[in-house]
């Protein structure tokens, strides 16, 4: 569906299910549905998460956890996507999994959401473009004759996370073109590598992706530790649940989006299934390629460098990481659209400090230009925070990242277990055009729960075991500002009567940054 499409009846029809929930068309909208498809299939980066954790499969289980491991995990990613589709058909908002946590169930619930979300966007920015350093110091870092320091890599962050957040100030247009090309290289990169891999690999020994070998401890690299056959796959899968994740960024930019309804779910489900099928089509290859299944585990982290010194000649090799490294750069630009817009979101609804200054949409750029900076400077924060503190001799980086994807996968669950219990209800007795009907939806919904525990279990192992006393150490907290603070402060996204009352400042806040909408 192109923009050219989108008439003026389609635009009113957009913003009156917008004003139906309270809130003014304040963004503009201006992504078509593979515009909104790009921000979450560029989050996702298979080209980034997929080749900075290699390791976690091929020092791991071997070849067995991408062959089989890796479509495994993307099924666990593509659960969550398909039980949200069918809520986001319902309610296309920004922030969507906050707004959804709190119509479905309550402010309490929406609040707690929110947080989760929160943090998991904020800290998952961080990561991305910390892997993107890594990336970039591995494959041009001894040519320039830079190393990989905390300092070099501050400074990095700063200059790359600061062009990010340039570009998402200046308006949507811009930042949906570039992610419009980020989801065409991600294409074009992913078949680069297959391939460059296939064209330079010795044989094609295709029994490699199916065949196991436990490589925890030395025979890794020490990436994990000594554990059994069972758990060394199971942690295996964090390969492909850490890449596949960020397609809430759809649900996200639901206000930017032409036709939400129905653009969104679909967007969110497909650009996991491309991403499982595009990621699968490039790392086989990778694992066809390797010289020595053996040899490869013991490089750990820097197999994917590894390998390509070894098969691919110079030129050819520099051209593939250059295509790379650029898709990781925009990986981190689509965040923090999707980071900025869940802070927006929260903050329309005063859930954050400084809320008003941070709910402000600019009338020259139509963006939320404090909430993009506010995500941007916090990831950075983050990042310089972390790494200089180590926790019983892990990085406190390593441990929060793991944490990290544990919230954003419990944010995605909140709204989906609420969901299975107001389905019917006066709070969801209205479907959205993307509706698969109870049965599929209450099935996906459960898997989803299965799949968070797993999840769950496996991202507090070591050397992760940190992260089960930070999660928890959250929900306590989080439990003592709710009771103390919030509960009778935080009123939640406008509901009933107050919804009715608002019109008027839902007309003067188009006004106010230009929306002719109707």
């Amino acid at each position: 569906m192109a923009a050219d499409d989108y008439t003026e009846v389609d635009k009113a029809k957009d913003i009156q299910v917008l004003h139906s929930m309270g809130y003014a068309q304040e963004l503009e909208r201006r992504l078509s549905r593979f515009s909104n498809f790009a921000v979450s299939f560029s989050i996702i980066c298979i080209l980034s998460g997929g080749i900075n954790s290699l390791a976690q499969a091929t020092s791991g289980a071997g070849g067995i956890g991408i062959g089989i491991g890796w479509l495994v995990g993307c099924f666990v990613s593509l659960t969550f996507a398909v039980a949200m589709s069918q809520i986001s058909s319902a309610y296309p908002t920004a922030g969507g999994l906050y707004h959804w946590g709190s119509i479905l169930g309550n402010r309490g619930t929406g609040w707690v959401t929110a947080w989760l979300n929160l943090l998991g966007l904020i800290t998952v920015l961080g990561a991305i473009n910390v892997g993107t350093w890594t990336f970039f110091v591995g494959a041009f870092g001894p040519a320039l004759g830079i190393e990989g320091t905390l300092t070099n890599q501050m400074i990095f962050l700063v200059i790359i996370t600061g062009a990010q957040a340039l570009i998402n100030h200046l308006g949507i247009k811009l930042t949906a073109k570039l992610t419009d090309f980020s989801g065409y290289l991600i294409f074009f990169g992913s078949i680069l590598i297959a391939v460059v891999c296939l064209l330079f690999a010795q044989t094609w020994d295709f029994s490699r992706l199916f065949t196991f070998h436990n490589y925890s401890g030395d025979a890794g690299g020490g990436v994990w530790p000594q554990v059994s056959n069972a758990w060394v796959f199971a942690l295996g899968l964090l390969l492909p649940i850490y890449t596949i994740t960020g397609y809430d960024a759809s649900a996200h930019t639901s206000e930017e989006t032409i036709k939400a309804a129905s653009s969104v779910p679909r967007a969110m489900v497909m650009s996991v299934i491309w991403s499982a099928l595009f990621g699968y089509l490039f790392l086989a290859a990778f694992v066809l390629m390797i010289p020595n299944m053996d040899d490869a585990a013991k490089q750990g982290w820097n197999v994917f460098f590894w390998a390509f010194d070894q098969r691919v000649p110079s030129g050819l090799k520099e051209f593939v990481y250059l295509v790379v490294f650029l898709a990781q750069l925009l990986c981190g630009l689509a965040t923090v659209t999707s980071a900025s817009r869940m802070i927006f979101a929260f903050s329309r609804d005063g859930g954050l400090p400084g809320s008003a200054a941070l709910a402000k949409v600019s009338p020259t750029y139509r963006t939320p230009v404090a909430a993009i900076w506010t995500a941007s400077i916090l990831s950075v924060l983050f990042v310089w925070g972390s790494s200089v503190v180590s926790v019983a001799g892990t990085s406190a980086y390593t441990i929060v990242v793991s944490c990290t994807v544990i919230f954003l996968f419990l944010s995605f669950t909140v709204p989906i277990v609420l969901g299975m219990m107001a389905w019917g209800t006066p709070k969801w007795d209205k479907m959205g055009p993307w509706n698969m009907g109870r049965g599929i939806f209450m099935l996906f919904a459960f898997l989803s729960i299965v799949s968070m525990i797993l999840i769950f279990v496996i991202g507090i192992q070591p050397p992760n075991d940190w992260a089960l006393y930070i999660t928890v150490g959250f929900f306590i907290l989080t439990a003592i500002v709710w009771f103390a603070f919030e509960r009778n402060r935080f009123q939640g996204p406008p509901l009933g009567d107050i919804i009715a009352a608002r019109q008027a400042a839902i007309k003067a806040a188009e006004q106010a940054v230009g929306e002719t909408g109707h």
